[in-house]
């Protein structure tokens, strides 16, 4: 036998026994597991950033846990199993990629992404934007709308207008904030939406971006907090030109 199926063959075994024998397992329910799996999720996004691949194979299976621990409370109930699951995602993968199992001829991945959303549209979905999940963190979100609209043809045609829509958003900005106007939060979220969509055309991940921003901020402020103590020195008794020189030596610290 394959030993991929001998090896999910097991994992559902082993769901089973603690299913039934563990006290923590079988108390739980779809919805107490819900917060358990965002939290894996961030913890395979975080091994993600890090390339961090035996990290990467540990979260991968956690979720794949997750996934098999739904399917299983599910069957309890009768609502549907792991086989459900499965040929599910499988008729589906068929079904919207016409260029694999059908007669459709695509150029390119841009021509993958248009079919996707034509057929979802045919599927059902009143909306191109109807299968983007209002519970999603509001970053990921705008990049999620934009890249469904694109595939639709509605989207800028040149990174030139997207930097030119930048600049116009960043003007409204300054100009709601000289007024003190209560538009301000409103352009404010204008321009990250347009630097967002700047991102997707000069193929960088917004998310992906920030965080790497934020854990250089923690390393550089972490490294000036030891700095400052190994100097017998408080951070709370430095003006900001003493800890500004610290700073450029965390900076330098790095290169």
């Amino acid at each position: 036998m394959d030993e991929r199926l001998v090896a999910f063959q097991r994992l559902l075994d082993i769901m089973d026994d603690l299913r039934e024998k563990c006290p923590w397992d079988r108390k739980q329910t779809i919805s107490s597991l819900r917060t358990h799996t965002i939290e894996e999720t961030y913890e395979l996004v975080d091994a993600i950033i890090a390339n961090d691949m035996e990290s990467l194979k540990g979260e991968i299976g956690d979720l794949m846990l997750h996934m098999v621990f739904y399917s299983k409370i599910a069957s309890e109930t009768g609502a549907f199993d792991i086989t459900d699951v499965l040929n599910g995602i499988c008729e589906k993968l068929i079904t919207r990629h016409p260029h694999i199992y059908g007669d459709v001829e695509v150029k390119d991945e841009e021509d993958v992404k248009r079919n996707w959303e034509k057929i979802k549209l045919k599927e059902g979905n009143k909306s191109v934007l109807g299968g983007v999940p209002r519970s999603l963190p509001a970053m990921v979100k705008a990049i999620r709308i934009q890249e469904k609209v694109k595939g639709v043809g509605f989207d800028w045609e040149t990174t030139e207008q997207v930097i030119e829509k930048v600049n116009e958003e960043w003007s409204e900005l300054q100009q709601e904030v000289k007024e003190r106007s209560d538009k301000i939060e409103d352009e404010f979220g204008d321009v990250l939406f347009s630097l967002i969509n700047y991102a997707r055309f000069i193929n960088i991940d917004p998310e992906t971006a920030l965080e790497k921003t934020n854990k250089k901020f923690i390393n550089r402020f972490q490294y000036m907090e030891n700095t400052i103590r190994e100097n017998n020195q408080s951070l709370s008794e430095l003006n900001l030109t003493e800890m500004d020189k610290y700073w450029k030596q965390a900076k330098e610290s790095e290169r």
